[in-house]
């Protein structure tokens, strides 16, 4: 590609296979070349290399969004666009696209900043466009919620600040609209939290997951349930005295078999909660409840929804839902609601349900006035 200064790799190339991978094995995508971008001019590059070519153009940083293979298509990798900078007065980081959370938590961290990160080793840029639900979340917002500002390539190759519509489509919208550059983002206090995980026999899950549904659950606390072959466990990170509300829940859980929680950084409770693994097939469910379902036989995690997810200005999800069930493989539990959130669907059929109504309506529209030619191929696709 003419001025692209970063590698190229096509079929056969020694490089190849290893830059197509995405992070999920149950996916093999194959696309007719990856690029991997070392500038913001090298996706303007790439953009304009697809949209002449007539090639769809899909995107990864992590790869951990890919859930699709869309053939001939070009591949941009950005995950080299990793830069991160701090901004400590006005409590703001400025991220490459290819960052992950734990070099954004790593910087702020010195500052007793955070941001409203997930897993550490997520990509920045996938996570946020997706929604974003993570451990302060219940505090502070969805990340999606937490995004001042993004720089994008166009449909038309232009390398531009996103705004008003543009921004608005961004806060949950995933990679239909462009490609993102860079990101800028709130950061919040969270210098010491509580956190960690505790394991409890399998016959108490019940009891746990009653205990769950009627927990009066502050703000400040974000715990969620665990089934798992043989144990019940209990994720919790809790700032400002969120712990206290725990009592009911570990009551009913009685003893831990292992683990526990402890006072710790925002750092150190990352890597606790969100242990690096490798990459792995994945085939989960997502469903979203008013009440809890029956859940024997159902291994996976039971989240409290609400706090500040509840309220924002983007299209990011379900705003008055409060619990959700992520189990390891598709399962047909009464009382789903039908909705879904994008960064936990893998049904790339129900991208739809990710959204309200109203919200995803004029997402289509938006889809259709910034890439009228559908050039952006995410996984979710808006539209289709």
């Amino acid at each position: 590609m003419r001025d692209f200064t970063g590698r190229v790799h096509r079929p056969g190339d020694a490089g190849y296979d290893e830059a197509r991978r995405a992070w999920n094995r149950a996916v093999d995508p194959r696309p007719a070349l990856v690029a991997e971008a070392l500038t913001p001019q090298d996706v303007r590059c790439a953009v304009l290399e697809a949209r002449t070519k007539e090639m769809p153009l899909t995107v990864q940083a992590t790869g951990h969004g890919t859930l699709t293979d869309v053939p001939g298509a070009l591949l941009l990798r950005t995950g080299d666009l990793d830069h991160v900078f701090v901004d400590p007065f006005r409590h703001e980081v400025t991220v490459g696209a290819g960052a992950t959370w734990s070099e954004v938590i790593a910087a702020a961290a010195p500052y007793g900043l955070a941001p409203l990160s997930g897993t550490p080793w997520i990509g920045v840029s996938g996570y946020t466009l997706g929604g974003g639900a993570g451990y302060l979340s219940r505090k502070y917002g969805l990340a999606a919620d937490s995004l001042l500002g993004a720089t994008i390539v166009t449909a038309d190759g232009e390398l531009v600040e996103a705004r008003d519509e543009l921004l608005w489509a961004l806060k949950g919208g995933g990679g239909n609209f462009g490609v993102v550059t860079e990101l800028t983002l709130r950061l919040f206090p969270a210098e010491r939290v509580v956190a960690g995980m505790s394991f409890h026999p399998a016959d108490r899950a019940q009891d746990v997951l009653a205990a769950f549904e009627e927990l009066e659950q502050p703000d400040e606390l974000n715990a969620a349930v665990l089934l798992m072959p043989g144990m019940v466990g209990l994720r919790v990170l809790a700032v400002e005295g969120g712990e206290r509300a725990l009592d009911p829940l570990l009551k009913a859980a009685g003893e831990p078999v292992q683990g526990g929680f402890a006072e710790m950084s925002f750092q150190d409770a990352g890597d606790v909660l969100g242990p690096r693994h490798d990459p792995t097939p994945i085939a989960h469910g997502f469903e979203l409840f008013h009440r809890l379902p029956p859940l024997e036989g159902v291994f996976g995690e039971v989240r409290r929804w609400g706090g500040a997810m509840a309220h924002g200005e983007g299209p990011a999800g379900h705003r008055d839902v409060p619990f959700s069930v992520i189990s390891s493989e598709p399962v047909d539990l009464p009382g789903r609601t039908g909705g879904a959130f994008l960064n936990f669907l893998v049904d790339t059929s129900r991208t739809a349900d990710a959204y309200t109504r109203a919200d995803y309506e004029r997402l289509v529209e938006l889809k259709k006035r910034h890439d009228p030619d559908n050039l952006f191929r995410p996984s979710h696709l808006i539209g289709s």
